[in-house]
């Protein structure tokens, strides 16, 4: 392997569905430092099955060129399809650096990737940097429990790799019309190349989390108002790296599914973190979350049972609040 014949930042932008995971275009954001720091273009890498429009959704937020590899048999992830087509193309095209969000897809892609190109993978970052002679990426993450950070270098093989957590960087401003070269990749697959089918897909597989192993939970209960409202829950849960998570009043109105539900009739957790938003704490929801390490509780009444049970109690609209909260932690 020739180093030198190593050049660009690829981020793969991870879609399902024919929409753009939150973590492909927060990639973007930081790949575009990285490679505005090495002098070089920034390539997204777009894979599925009629997904052509969203390439100029990733020239908006800072791609140079989008890679498009569109076929039938790309419709749903599949391990062995998208690293061949992925391994091929790194073959052909030699990228120095390659980024993956640390989602469910991206934590069985990055290794098998890693492993077939012959490189290192730094996975579940929180930190990505060029060392002062930009010659190789710095990738940080936590290490020994989380007790110390750890920087981590490929010296010898290419492309660099890394996973990155969703959440921990930010997406560039958007701007429309954006110039970036997008090129239609061929995808050729050989008999035997994908050795599994996708049967059928279940809409609520993702959500299927044991909450129960989670270290940060953002619970909502009947103050949320809505199922709408939980998609800003969802959101401070990601910017944390935990989950959602609901009382039975969420869970009986269906803004929430029955397996994240907390408390008596539900789950009993032990989080780092249990951030209670909108739940007035009832005796049965105390029940189930009463020993987390750390309870924040935001809610408009200030004599709610949950406000003394908690070691911060916000008193104020969680519309108002948690937004707050997402931009300080982004920040």
């Amino acid at each position: 392997m020739n180093i030198a014949d190593y050049k660009g930042v690829w981020v793969f932008a991870e879609q399902r569905e024919g929409s753009l995971q939150k973590v492909s275009l927060e990639l973007l954001g930081e790949g575009r430092k990285i490679a505005d720091k090495l002098g070089v273009k920034l390539t997204a890498l777009l894979l599925g099955n009629n997904i052509g429009e969203l390439s100029k959704e990733l020239a908006a937020f800072g791609a140079d060129e989008v890679l498009v590899a569109d076929n039938e048999l790309l419709t749903h992830y599949t391990t062995d399809g998208y690293t061949k087509v992925i391994c091929d193309l790194v073959n052909e095209k030699k990228p120095e650096i390659l980024f993956i969000g640390a989602t469910f897809i991206g934590r069985d892609l990055g290794p098998r990737v890693a492993a077939r190109l012959r490189t290192g993978l730094t996975a579940d970052c929180t930190s990505l940097d060029i060392d002062e002679e930009g010659k190789y990426l710095l990738a940080t993450r936590p290490a020994f429990g989380g007790n110390l950070m750890a920087t981590i270098a490929c010296a010898d093989h290419r492309p660099q790799m890394a996973t990155v957590r969703p959440g921990v960087f930010s997406r560039l401003e958007k701007v429309e019309n954006r110039a970036a070269i997008i090129e239609n990749v061929k995808v050729d697959f050989a008999d035997g190349d994908i050795r599994t089918k996708v049967v059928e897909v279940v809409k609520t597989a993702k959500d299927l989390v044991d909450i129960g192993e989670a270290e940060f939970i953002v619970s909502g209960g009947r103050g949320v108002g809505s199922a709408e409202g939980f998609k800003l829950l969802e959101e401070l849960a990601e910017v944390l790296g935990g989950t959602v998570g609901g009382s039975r009043a969420a869970v009986d109105k269906e803004w929430v599914g029955k397996h994240l539900q907390v408390g008596q009739t539900g789950k009993t957790v032990k989080p780092k973190v249990y951030i209670a938003c909108g739940i007035s704490g009832a005796i049965q929801h105390l029940a189930g979350m009463q020993d987390s390490d750390f309870i924040i509780a935001i809610n408009k009444d200030e004599s709610a049972p949950i406000m003394k049970a908690a070691d911060y109690a916000i008193v104020g609209d969680l519309n108002k609040v948690i937004p707050e909260m997402i931009a300080q932690l982004r920040r």
